[in-house]
């Protein structure tokens, strides 16, 4: 062996044993209080951006500047990130700042990262520093939500951040009561209505840009099967699991009663953005399936028009959804990934043979059908194509 390669061979061990021995003396201060020496804070810094950088190089960002992609990322964040990396208006809690390294403030430093970059941190987190991955790997819609509001965050002004951050749902309308108030006319606002509320509003009408699904008038075995499916983690999510992992089995009862009486909640029609030869293939779907694709008619399960039928509560109806919410359901079940009650494999297969395009029909041609909820006010026929 060369004379130069044993000498270096020996100056490495030499400080490995010096790195073991001091730390094995104990005169490295591993408080908090006590920070980084600044070539340390350096080299942690330097490290983490080069290797969120080579990291993200591969990923490709999609299309982030949807209303109902930010607002989805906005719910989110102000349950889950807020906290720790404040908003706009709102300074981060005192006691994360005491955190070393303590997380940054977001509406101040986001920009100096790409949204591949965002979206790497989000769903990977950073090791070492209290910032954790996402809890279910397979929604990378979802992180992308976030990556949406947070490219979008710097510009809110604080007023607004801090009115969508009671009720995200009346996103877009300035009027909007920030009061969450009871589902039915008597009975108290349980603190688990007031943070559900905030996505799905005040009455269960969904909002958000329809970021957030319509739940009022949903049969009570449905939703209550839902909390429990996100709870074990059998549908994937990210958002909603962390939530209801927090409930108790007596919540999740409460939660599904409320929502599935509440008959109150608004639903302004849809504007479908398709065109009337769309949507007459949506309602054809709806009614007949597409039999030379193996897909039977989604009235066979959700009920004529999608309104739901009684004998299959765990079936959810799909009338005056938002078109956004199911296609992005069906493209979950096209994935895989939408787990959670008895017959997700049905819809998995459902979802597999549809394509992009029928699946867009069908959601737009369903927004349109008045929810069932709303009884006797509601038209007695769906709005037909073209109308």
């Amino acid at each position: 062996m060369p004379r130069v390669a044993k000498i270096l061979l020996a100056l490495g061990a030499a400080l490995a044993v010096g790195a073991f021995l001091y730390a094995w003396s104990g005169l490295y201060n591993i408080g908090a209080s006590a920070g980084h020496w600044a070539i340390t804070r350096w080299l942690l810094e330097f490290g983490m951006r080069n290797s969120v950088e080579t990291r993200s190089m591969m990923i490709e960002a999609p299309q982030l500047d949807s209303e109902d992609l930010v607002y989805t990322g906005l719910g989110h964040y102000v349950g889950a990130c807020a906290p720790c990396h404040g908003g706009p208006g709102q300074a981060r809690n005192l006691v994360v700042r005491a955190m070393l390294p303590a997380p940054p403030y977001l509406p101040e430093q986001v920009g100096q990262w790409e949204p591949e970059e965002l979206f790497w941190i989000v769903k990977h987190g950073i090791k070492y520093s209290g910032m954790p991955a996402w809890p279910a790997q397979q929604r990378d819609d979802e992180v992308w939500a976030v990556t949406a509001f947070l490219l979008r965050m710097p510009e809110m002004e604080a007023e607004l951040f801090r009115r969508l951050a009671v009720d995200t749902a009346a996103a877009g309308d300035a009027t909007a009561e920030p009061l969450i108030r009871p589902l039915a006319a008597s009975g108290p606002v349980s603190q688990d209505l007031v943070n559900c509320a905030r996505c799905h509003g005040r009455f269960g009408g969904g909002g958000g840009a329809g970021a957030f699904p319509r739940l009022a008038g949903q049969k009570e075995e449905y939703l209550y099967a839902a909390l429990k499916s996100y709870a074990a983690g059998e549908r994937p999510s990210g958002i909603m699991g962390p939530i209801a992992a927090e409930l108790s089995d007596s919540d999740m009862r409460h939660l599904a009663e409320r929502y599935a009486e509440a008959t109150d909640a608004a639903w302004p029609a849809a504007e479908a953005s398709v065109d009337p030869a769309a949507l007459q293939r949506g309602a054809e779907i709806v009614r007949r399936g597409v039999p030379s694709q193996g897909v039977p008619p989604c009235a066979s399960c959700h009920g004529e028009e999608g309104r739901g039928i009684d004998k299959y509560p765990f079936y959810p109806a799909l009338a005056g959804q938002f078109a956004g919410y199911l296609e992005q359901q069906l493209a979950l079940s096209r994935r895989g990934v939408r787990g959670g009650g008895p017959f997700a494999p049905v819809m998995r297969v459902v979802g597999h043979r549809l394509d992009p395009d029928q699946a867009r029909a069908v959601a737009a041609y369903l927004s349109m059908v008045p929810p069932a909820a709303l009884g006797d006010t509601a038209p007695t026929r769906p709005p037909q194509a073209g109308e």
